[in-house]
C-alpha cells in the first residue's frame, strides 16, 4: 500500500489502477524524469511519500500505477504524468527542476506552500525587553532552482540577510542558511501552519571590545497577507504591536517549536 500522505487531497476514486497502457506511459514518463534530474529511485519514492517497493514494482511492470501513486509522482516531479485529453495527446509542462541535493531535491510544486512574504520577529540584541521586527521574502529563483530568502526592512540595513531555503524530507524543518565567504547565520522553523513558523535563529552578536559573539534566539514568521497594524523595526514594552508581538515570540518554547536547554 501507498505510504501515508498530508495535505494532498486525493480524489473519491484514487484507487483506481491504470489500465496496463496507461502504466507503462506513466512508467516511461517517470523513468525520463529520473535520468533528467538524476534522483534516485529511493529519493522520488520520499519525495512522494510512497514507498519504495510500490514505486520499483509499478516501474517494473509487476503492478499497475495507482490513480493516488501518479498524482503523487506529479506533485513530487512538478510534470504531468496523464493524458490531459481524449484525443490520446498529452500535453508537456514546461522542465521543473530540483533543488539541489543539499538543499533536499525538493521541486517547487512540493514547496509552494512556504512562498510568501513574512513579517519576522527575534528578541532584539541590544534592548533585552524589545522586539525586533523585519520584512522577510521566501521564494523561487529559477537561476539556482531553489527557494531563496531576502530580509528587508531593517533598522540595520547593511546586516539584512539573504540566501538559501533547504526543505529536507526527514527532519520536518525549513532552512534558511547565510553563507557569506564561509560566514553562517541559520535559522531553522517548522513548517508553516496557518501562514506562521516557528524555530530557532543562530548568528553572530557584537559584545566586548567589539568582538563577535555567538548567539541564538527565538524566531517567529507570520505571513503579512491578512495581518494589520504591521510595523518594523525596534518594538519597545509599551509599543502598540508589542503585546502581539511578544505572543507570537513566546509560541516558540511555550509550544515547544524549540528548546533552550539550561547552560
Amino acid at each position: 500500500m501507498d505510504a501515508p500522505t498530508t495535505g494532498l487531497i486525493m480524489p473519491a476514486n484514487s484507487e483506481k489502477q491504470l489500465s496496463d497502457e496507461q502504466s507503462r506511459a506513466v512508467a516511461a514518463l517517470v523513468r525520463e524524469a529520473l535520468a533528467r534530474r538524476r534522483i534516485s529511485r529511493q529519493q522520488l519514492a520520499d519525495l512522494a511519500k510512497i514507498s519504495i517497493s510500490t514505486l520499483e514494482k509499478a516501474l517494473s511492470g509487476r503492478r499497475p500505477f495507482t490513480l493516488a501513486t501518479t498524482i503523487r509522482l506529479e506533485e513530487a516531479l512538478g510534470v504531468p504524468l496523464r493524458k490531459a485529453n481524449t484525443d490520446g495527446a498529452r500535453t508537456v509542462a514546461p522542465p521543473v527542476s530540483l533543488a539541489p541535493g543539499e538543499l533536499g531535491f525538493y521541486s517547487r510544486p512540493a514547496v509552494s506552500f512556504i512562498e510568501d512574504t513574512y513579517l519576522t520577529l527575534r528578541p532584539s540584541f541590544g534592548d533585552p525587553d524589545a522586539i525586533y521586527a523585519y520584512r522577510t521574502e521566501i521564494c523561487w529563483d529559477a537561476s539556482t532552482s531553489s527557494l531563496i530568502f531576502r530580509e528587508s526592512e531593517r533598522l540595520d540595513a547593511d546586516f539584512a540577510q539573504q540566501g538559501t531555503v533547504s526543505v529536507p524530507h526527514e527532519s520536518g524543518y525549513v532552512y534558511l542558511v547565510t553563507n557569506r565567504q564561509g560566514q553562517y547565520r541559520l535559522v531553522i522553523v517548522s513548517r508553516p501552519t496557518y501562514g506562521e513558523m516557528f524555530g530557532i535563529m543562530t548568528t553572530l552578536q557584537l559584545g566586548r571590545g567589539n568582538q563577535l559573539v555567538p548567539v541564538s534566539a527565538a524566531i517567529a514568521y507570520v505571513s503579512l497577507e491578512g495581518l494589520s497594524n504591521v510595523e518594523f523595526g525596534r518594538i519597545p514594552s509599551g509599543h502598540p504591536c508589542y503585546e502581539a508581538y511578544r505572543r507570537y515570540l513566546n509560541r516558540t518554547v511555550e509550544e515547544q517549536f524549540a528548546r533552550f536547554l539550561p547552560a
